[in-house]
This record gives C-alpha cells, sequence and structure tokens, in this order.
C-alpha cells in the first residue's frame, strides 16, 4: 500500500498507538487519534504529526459504547475525507484476582479489547471496501503462544486471545474485498509506569534479546503489514524471543 495521504484511525493512541501514529504520519498518512480520557497526550501527539505537515484530528470517545465506535468512524471519514486504515489498540491491563473479579469487569474488559474491534471494524467497511483498505488488531504474546503465564490477569488474557481470533475470521470474510486484517502481538514493549528496577531486569533476563523493545518496534511491525499485499489473518509477535522461554 502507498501511504501517501491515506487516513488512519488509531484507537487508544497514547504510549505505543503515539508512536505508530507519528511514524504514519512520516510516511504520508493523515491521522485520526481516539482517546478516553487522556486528552491532553491525543492533543501533544496531534499537534506533533501536525509540524510534520500531516492531518490529526484528536477524537474523545467511549469505545464500550457501541455508538460511539460508530460516530468515531464517521466523524474519521467525513472530517478527513477518507478511510484507509484502522488500527484498533484501545486496552485495559489491570490485574486483579479472579475471586474479585465481577460480570462488570468481565463486560468491561471484553467491550474495550474485543468488542470495540469488532464494532469499529463493521463501521468502517463501507470505507475500506473502497479503498482495499486495512485492518491491524493488537492482541497479545501471552495468547498467542498459549501461555496465560501471569495470575490476575484472566480478562486480558481472554480478550486478547478473542482479538486474535477476530483477526482471522475477519481476514476470510474481507479478503473478497481485498481488505487485509491482521494482528500484532507485543511482548516486551514498554514497561508499565509503577514497573519496578527488579521487574525491568526480571523482564529482560527472561527475554532472548535481553532488552525491551519499544514503541517503535510495534510501529515498524505496523509498517511492514501495510507495505505488503499479500499477508493476512497473521498474527505477528514482536517479543524479541520472549515466546521462546
Amino acid at each position: 500500500m502507498d501511504l501517501q495521504g491515506r487516513v488512519a484511525l488509531i484507537t487508544g493512541a497514547r504510549r505505543i498507538g503515539a508512536v505508530v501514529a507519528e511514524e504514519l504520519a512520516r510516511r504520508g498518512v493523515d491521522v485520526v487519534l481516539s482517546y478516553n480520557r487522556a486528552r491532553s497526550e491525543a492533543e501533544d501527539t496531534a499537534s506533533r504529526i501536525q509540524a510534520l505537515g500531516r492531518r490529526a484530528l484528536p477524537v474523545q470517545v467511549d469505545l464500550s459504547r457501541s455508538a460511539d465506535c460508530e460516530t468515531l468512524v464517521a466523524r474519521a471519514a467525513r472530517e478527513l475525507g477518507r478511510l484507509d486504515i484502522l488500527i484498533n489498540m484501545a486496552s485495559i491491563y489491570e490485574g486483579k484476582p479472579f475471586a474479585e473479579l465481577t460480570e462488570q469487569d468481565w463486560d468491561r474488559y471484553l467491550a474495550v479489547e474485543l468488542k470495540a474491534a469488532f464494532l469499529c471494524s463493521h463501521a468502517a467497511l463501507p470505507h475500506l471496501r473502497a479503498t482495499q483498505g486495512r485492518i491491524i488488531n493488537v492482541s497479545d504474546w501471552l495468547p498467542v503462544s498459549g501461555r496465560p503465564r501471569y495470575p490476575g490477569f484472566l480478562l486480558y488474557y481472554v480478550a486478547k486471545a478473542g482479538v486474535r481470533a477476530l483477526t482471522e475470521a475477519l481476514a476470510l470474510e474481507l479478503a473478497p474485498d481485498r481488505i487485509l486484517v491482521n494482528a500484532i502481538a507485543p511482548g516486551p514493549i514498554l514497561a508499565p509506569p509503577e514497573t519496578t528496577d527488579e521487574e525491568l531486569k526480571a523482564v529482560e533476563s527472561a527475554t532472548p534479546l535481553g532488552t525491551w523493545g519499544g514503541g517503535l518496534e510495534i510501529a515498524k511491525a505496523v509498517l511492514a503489514l501495510l507495505d505488503s499485499d499479500f499477508i493476512t489473518g497473521e498474527t505477528i509477535r514482536v517479543d524479541g524471543g520472549r515466546h521462546l522461554r
């Protein structure tokens, strides 16, 4: 795909999403950034994209609501004139023991991690058909490797496993429209802010390449998938070999 003049919608465009957005902008893509509470971060990212000479549109939405997903896609296509790329990155990462989980927790996780990807993809379909566009979802290296390694993250694991399944099924469904659907499964990319030095070093020791990847590695994977015209239904681990141990 020639990226010059394309329009991408990124959900959950903070931290890694912000890096992806800027790298797309460097290659000529205009970017819509969805956010829920992180308004200042979204606006800062939009300013950096505009400094690169591309258009940027931050939009506040609640991705657990179907109406907001539909409004987000419609506004992206209306205000920037088209929609070529949908990147479903919105995520929740909170630890909680199984015994303390509630039905509300289940609904919230599945809504943001999985249902929103389905709803945004569904709403984007007419626009992506017109441009033979791309969908890239974000899963996680753990379910892709079949390893629920960390207690307390049951809902995250289940939701991200669902993202992979959605990617594969959607790729088959949309192949006749020449819409390619793939996923990226990050491993140790960016440490959560509360990570201790000891925890940082433990992850580095458990990763064959011996380091955290950084958000740019996810952006590189996104660009590689966008560059291909024949990869669909794949989930690519970007984990420094973490799944090998």
